[in-house]
């Protein structure tokens, strides 16, 4: 027989939600229930231990979301997928005024990413993971071959959200959006088990820790990031 114990827990949230949150929240849902207006797109990974609205403490409304295997953004046309249309709901339908793209430590996508026999047996996640290629081939190729696993993973994260941020500015809406000065795109990684948040800073051309970066960046392309442990 089936183990009923996950669901039962998520029922008992719902009902929670219900009796406690809800109730206590009443007028915030209310005024969601009008429409709503993010000014932020936040790119992410589909990982179970990333909860986006807990990391930047944002409330239901805020943040608009996509989620998927490695963070990634396949360029315009490139993906019969969800993500080209939900890229331009949010920018040319919400006005979004910034896109995240945020990787993490411990990311398997990554993992698998410099290691394709693992997904072997999986030709969906190979074939998604296509998007991703640039950072495997930077890891590869401009990088010491001295590399510990670690450091590659832990490189390869902060080359995926940048080659991410390159996919992006194929997209129409983003180009035009960016070119009118109504839209920043920003590359963020988050330290797991630290809690920990490093931004791009392009002036440094490494990850620094988003608090030290107070204004408003958009990396450019055609960068190599520092080897050193964030």
């Amino acid at each position: 027989m089936a183990d009923d114990g996950p669901m039962q827990r998520l029922v008992a949230g719902v009902h929670h939600f219900q009796s406690q949150v809800f109730t206590s929240q009443r007028s915030l849902f209310e005024h969601l229930a009008q429409g709503q207006d993010p000014d932020t797109l936040l790119i992410t990974c589909s990982d179970s231990r990333i909860n986006p609205n807990l990391i930047t403490q944002t409330l239901p409304g805020e943040l608009f979301l996509m989620r998927n295997a490695g963070n990634l953004v396949p360029p315009y046309g490139a993906s019969s997928g969800g993500e080209g249309a939900t890229i331009e709901y949010a920018v040319a339908g919400l006005g979004v005024q910034h896109i995240i793209v945020v990787g993490h430590s411990q990311c398997g996508a990554i993992a698998a990413l410099l290691d394709p026999e693992s997904v072997k047996s999986m030709p969906a996640v190979r074939a998604w993971l296509g998007h991703a290629e640039t950072a495997r081939r930077l890891v590869s190729d401009a990088y010491p071959p001295t590399l510990t696993r670690e450091q590659k993973v832990n490189v390869a994260t902060q080359e995926n959200v940048l080659c991410q941020l390159e996919n992006l500015r194929t997209h129409p809406c983003v180009a035009v959006a960016m070119a009118r000065g109504k839209l920043h795109l920003h590359a963020w990684v988050y330290k797991m088990a630290e809690g920990e948040v490093f931004a791009y800073d392009p002036e440094r051309g490494q990850f620094a820790p988003v608090t030290e970066i107070r204004r408003t960046v958009t990396p450019k392309p055609n960068r190599t990031v520092n080897v050193r442990p964030i």
